[in-house]
């Protein structure tokens, strides 16, 4: 089976599994910045496309992969691949949903940590030479750290769950809003209760964005949710950056109606000097803080997620429906 990959040969080389499936699959590497000319002229007749979360493949691109079976994501993302187009035509699109979980819930504590203990702040303070007088400020306005804080978790998947069994030991109060609510014995063994959005909003000292990327989550953070958050409240978004409405945070910030917040995540991708949030920033380096969309990136992370897409791959090749189908075939 012929295998269309976006991604860097590099890649495989390391992370891709030795299995019988990956060694009888013929890899095409296109460089994903490519056109689609270039990638159709390389492999227009491939049976499979793998791609990264960030790559979008148009509906007209998929009408000119007349093989083509499986469009598979390398991470959890996929909300760039025309789905209707795919399941018009019965191609499966897939997703590596929770290969990432430990990486981005790693992360997603490490901020919350970071803008508790007002670390850029301190960071600059002493490479400025004012230990001292960090610690005598500190002194006065002592923070509040994991263990006394309240967590909110909007969205509550396998990454959302990572979160929450990761701030059991901290001893945080969990609260968590999904679209379907878990089962009592999922609740219990994480620690996490349901609240409605609008109050876990209002009641959390932190606020943890897990949702994906779709019409439901388009900018569920905006001024209205913004207006129901708690002035002394931080934000964190490992998610997606479509879930924000970079204006209303810039707002919240500037007006002091939000602590804090820290984004792995933009819209759009790449983040340029002019993105609001870049040039929020600029203006106000202790309250935000921006990481480049890198929280997925982990040798875990990347070692299961090549598993996943030929493992799915595999039961294409068999004829079967594979295991991580997001398009509803």
């Amino acid at each position: 089976m012929k295998v269309l990959v976006l991604a860097p040969k590099s890649r495989y080389d390391t992370y891709g599994p030795e299995t019988p499936t990956s060694k009888a699959a013929q890899l095409i590497f296109c460089d994903r910045e490519g056109t689609e000319a270039e990638w159709l002229a390389a492999g227009g007749d491939a049976d499979a496309l793998f791609v990264t979360p960030v790559t979008a493949i148009s509906a007209a691109f998929i009408a000119q992969m007349p093989h083509l079976k499986l469009i598979h994501s390398e991470g959890v993302g996929f909300d760039r691949i025309d789905l209707e187009a795919a399941k018009a035509r019965g191609i499966y699109v897939c997703n590596n949903a929770g290969c990432n979980a430990a990486a981005v819930s790693e992360l997603s504590i490490t901020l919350m940590s970071m803008l508790l203990h007002r670390v850029l702040w301190g960071d600059r303070m002493v490479r400025q030479g004012h230990q001292g007088e960090a610690v005598r400020l500190m002194e006065q306005d002592i923070p509040s750290d994991l263990s006394l804080s309240t967590v909110g978790l909007i969205g509550f998947g396998a990454i959302g769950q990572a979160v929450a069994e990761r701030l059991r030991p901290y001893g945080s109060e969990v609260f968590y809003f999904a679209p379907h609510r878990r089962d009592e014995e999922t609740e219990i063994r994480l620690n996490a209760r349901y609240l409605p959005l609008e109050e876990l909003a209002a009641r959390c000292d932190i606020l943890s964005l897990h949702l994906p990327a779709n019409t439901a989550s388009h900018h569920l953070v905006n001024e209205e949710f913004l207006s129901c958050v708690k002035p002394t409240a931080f934000l964190v978004n490992t998610a997606r950056g479509a879930i924000i409405d970079d204006e209303a945070l810039c707002a919240a910030l500037r007006e002091d109606r939000l602590a804090g917040a820290a984004v792995d995540c933009y819209e759009p991708e790449p983040a340029g000097a002019d993105h609001p949030l870049v040039r929020l920033a600029a203006e106000y380096p202790d309250k935000l803080i921006l990481c480049p969309h890198y929280g997925g990136l982990s040798k875990s992370a990347f070692r299961a997620a090549h598993r996943m897409l030929f493992e799915d791959l595999e039961s294409v090749m068999a004829g079967r429906r594979p295991q991580r189908v997001v398009n509803d075939l």
